[in-house]
């Protein structure tokens, strides 16, 4: 009896020794949370989303405001640390809004992936769509670059980052842009199923 309950005890310390999954989410100001308190911009919210679910998670934030594809890969390596079990990436709405040519957002895109993929970081990969008034041409290169970065990476995929948000006034500060709290709140709703399935294929059974 001794010798099972020991080992019993052992098991648990070396579960309670793996910790939490440790995430980062690496984006701009949508995930920093402009003009929001700490605790309610995206990867706070989350992770108590996540956690109310049951699940062990922490999430730094790495959300820089006004950060565009190529300023995510130039601050890449000190923005994720090692130990570091995976990637939530959202990026590139600051280089469309800036209209910038879509095959630099996709090249620093993918540089971001391969880079973390050969340090064995898997990623999460959050959508953006490029806004109408940028012409239809602009539009469908821009939108391709997600599905087909996914595609060719094997990522999990969430399409729309802010699926719920855009065009919702409740939903989005004065700018029209920025989510509000609640917004925050819909960003939350609408991914955190592509979340779960991205944290099932990190540790199976947690």
């Amino acid at each position: 009896m001794i010798v099972l309950t020991a080992a019993a005890l052992g098991g648990a310390a070396v579960h309670a020794a793996e910790g939490p999954v440790k995430l980062v989410a690496l984006g701009d100001s949508l995930t920093a949370g402009y003009r929001l308190p700490a605790n309610a911009a995206f990867p706070a919210v989350l992770e108590r989303a996540l956690k109310a679910r049951g699940r062990s998670v922490e999430i730094a934030n790495a959300g820089v405001s006004g950060d565009t594809t190529t300023g995510g890969l130039d601050r890449l390596d000190w923005s994720v640390p090692d130990g570091t079990d995976g990637v939530i990436l959202e990026l590139g709405a600051n280089d469309m809004l800036r209209g910038t040519d879509p095959a630099v957002a996709r090249k620093a895109l993918e540089t971001i992936v391969v880079r973390l993929k050969e340090r064995g970081i898997p990623v999460l990969l959050a959508g953006m769509l490029a806004a109408p008034n940028l012409g239809a041409e602009y539009r469908a290169r821009f939108d391709a670059i997600y599905p087909d970065l996914a595609k060719a990476h094997g990522l999990v995929l969430y399409p729309f980052f802010l699926e719920g948000v855009t065009g919702h006034r409740a939903n989005t500060m004065e700018d029209g842009l920025h989510p509000t709290a609640q917004g925050v709140e819909t960003v939350v709703a609408g991914i955190l199923p592509t979340v779960e399935i991205f944290l099932d294929k990190l540790k199976p059974g947690r």
